[in-house]
């Protein structure tokens, strides 16, 4: 396949390229209806709106396999492994009907994006909802840094919060110097940060986090588990509500 053809494709979705191979096809005289595609192509070119329809449909069986695949993965590897202490930061009540996974990096635009929603959900269900909070740092040694400092945080539980929303409400890439600034202001106790950080503990933890993203078929953040159905990608107020609604 030519570089263009890789770029075309990794631009436009495959939903919409499924829809130029269409024309494509027909151009040539793949499809039935004579030379160049005869009739059909004469009608996809004389209705152009079907190209939206097109690609909406496709969209949304793309959309409909993605999550079927997911529920299957969920049923099969089930909610448990994600409130495992060893993984993820876990607050809220043990025996809560409802619950918010979250994996997450740092550095993040879309996970940044989401912090809204989920900081006001959290604030308003932390007694009813079962939270997790799970390291996931994908975008490179400063994320990896970022994860290292907020899982030595948990030794100090009633801080651990306060550094995570901090570091994802920066608009900067978060580095060592934000990293360490946001601890500070957490309230963290920094001498004893920096000795739990050594503790071999962090490394098995991103290791535990990264194992358990690649057994749930997760690749990217934000990916949210809520109330067992999964959703990749960014939540805003509206989404998060409808999605813990259901129960």
């Amino acid at each position: 396949m030519s570089d263009w053809v890789k770029f075309l494709a990794a631009s436009l979705g495959g939903a919409f390229l499924a829809v130029v191979i269409v024309f494509a096809a027909a151009d040539r005289g793949f499809l039935p209806g004579g030379p160049g595609g005869g009739d059909i192509r004469t009608y996809l070119l004389s209705h152009p709106e079907l190209v939206a329809e097109m690609t909406d449909r496709l969209q949304k069986q793309e959309e409909a396999a993605d999550a079927a695949k997911a529920a299957a993965t969920m049923k099969k590897v089930g909610l448990a492994p994600f409130f495992d202490s060893k993984v993820a930061f876990v607050t809220g009540p043990a025996d809560a009907k409802k619950s918010v996974v979250e994996f997450y990096d740092y550095n993040c635009p879309y996970c940044r994006a989401s912090l809204p929603a989920v900081e006001k959900f959290y604030r308003q269900h932390k007694n009813d909802t079962r939270f997790s909070f799970i390291e996931f740092p994908i975008k490179g040694p400063d994320s990896i840094v970022a994860a290292r400092v907020a899982l030595a945080a948990r030794l100090q539980p009633d801080k651990y919060l306060a550094l995570h929303f901090l570091l994802m409400n920066e608009t900067d890439p978060v580095n060592e110097a934000i990293i360490y600034a946001d601890a500070q202001k957490a309230g963290l106790n920094m001498a004893k940060l920096k000795v739990d950080m050594e503790n071999p503990a962090i490394d098995d933890a991103i290791a535990a986090s990264k194992q358990l993203a690649m057994r749930a078929g997760i690749d990217g953040t934000p990916t949210f588990i809520i109330n067992g159905v999964m959703h990749p990608g960014a939540v805003d107020d509206e989404l998060i509500d409808s999605m813990a609604g259901r129960s």
